[in-house]
């Protein structure tokens, strides 16, 4: 029996979509109430106010945990395809780097287009 621990196109997707899954669950659960420059979803749009802020934490929370669910579905790849490990790193980060800009797009998307000032 061939395990794929050994296979970065599996591990990499997997364990970083569970990650953004828990990282979207404790901010949806405990968001940061005010505006600061340590936890949440820190940008400058999602800084300008407060209302900016609270909507971009729960929208960027949300969408985190989709996008994790998303991620770790994508780890089904490295069970089918079985890559050397260069490959295999480069694509399961490729992976999860699209998903974080992806991320970004879509709540900077969102905030412009609920704030339309």
């Amino acid at each position: 029996m061939n395990l794929p621990f050994d296979n970065l196109l599996f591990l990499i997707p997997s364990s970083s979509g569970i990650i953004f899954m828990l990282a979207g669950f404790i901010m949806l659960k405990f968001p940061p109430k005010k505006i600061n420059g340590l936890y949440g979803y820190r940008t400058s749009s999602s800084m300008r106010n407060q209302e900016r802020w609270d909507f971009s934490q729960r929208y960027s929370s949300i969408e985190m945990i989709k996008l994790g669910a998303l991620l770790t579905l994508s780890s089904i790849f490295g069970l089918i395809f079985k890559p050397d490990g260069i490959i295999g790193m480069f694509l399961g980060l490729t992976l999860m780097i699209i998903m974080v800009v992806f991320l970004s797009i879509r709540v900077e998307r969102a905030i412009k287009n609920k704030f339309t000032n």
